[in-house]
């Protein structure tokens, strides 16, 4: 499968999602929007996976080529092409399917468990946890599109997460995550952990193994959901 990454800040990389696609049938390339970009033709991806960032979906005026970016998720997802959003990825499908991204009542940094949802199209998520603790660092979320269907909530954030079609997945949390990621969000991002019932300090969220290795299992499990 031919695999293209949207990467929009230096030190939020792909995380484990890169040791589960590296391997000799898959081939893996990058835009990346912090430095000199060129988008890729649509006939060389097979699957677009668009990462998080520290900006907004709606900064379009510092960061220019959101716009851009924001068109060729669109086109992708009309030609049919799998699509893959995590945190801002996941703001950025739910804004070009039509839907509203907003801040959030309260940010959520930390882990806090996700359940899933009860939907009639379950049996497509059926390996996918009932339950599950995940990573959070966002102020934002959306509405579910039009069409869509939610996955996962949190106590926090009701929407984190949809699914598309057959071919479009969006996560408001980060499966992604290695010990090394969470590290470089609090040395560029720190400065978003403030007071909140839903933030935990920097020890906290260094200090959960548990959760960076079932962060990789469960990334795993979207993965084959795509049939990487």
């Amino acid at each position: 499968m031919k695999i293209h990454i949207f990467q929009h800040a230096h030190f939020e990389s792909p995380g484990n999602t890169l040791d589960l696609v590296n391997n000799q049938t898959n081939s893996i390339t990058y835009t990346h929007f912090y430095e000199d970009f060129e988008l890729p033709q649509f006939s060389d991806i097979d699957m677009l996976i668009i990462l998080g960032g520290p900006m907004s979906i709606h900064d379009e005026d510092r960061y220019p080529w959101l716009k851009a970016e924001k068109e060729f998720i669109k086109k992708a997802i009309k030609l049919g092409k799998k699509v893959f959003g995590i945190c801002l990825g996941s703001q950025m499908l739910a804004n070009v399917l039509g839907a509203d991204v907003y801040p959030n009542n309260q940010k959520e940094i930390g882990w806090f468990n996700i359940q899933k949802e009860n939907t009639d199209k379950s049996n497509l998520i059926s390996n996918f946890p009932d339950e599950a603790l995940a990573f959070h660092w966002h102020g934002d979320t959306f509405n579910i599109p039009d069409g869509a269907t939610r996955i996962y909530s949190s106590q926090a954030t009701k929407n984190q997460g949809f699914i598309y079609g057959d071919n479009v997945m969006a996560l408001q949390f980060h499966w992604e995550l290695e010990h090394v990621n969470v590290e470089k969000l609090i040395e560029y991002s720190g400065g978003d952990i403030t007071e909140g019932k839903f933030i935990q300090s920097p020890d906290q969220l260094l200090s959960n193994p548990t959760g960076f290795s079932t962060n990789k299992e469960f990334m795993k499990v979207v993965l084959d959901y795509f049939g990487v």
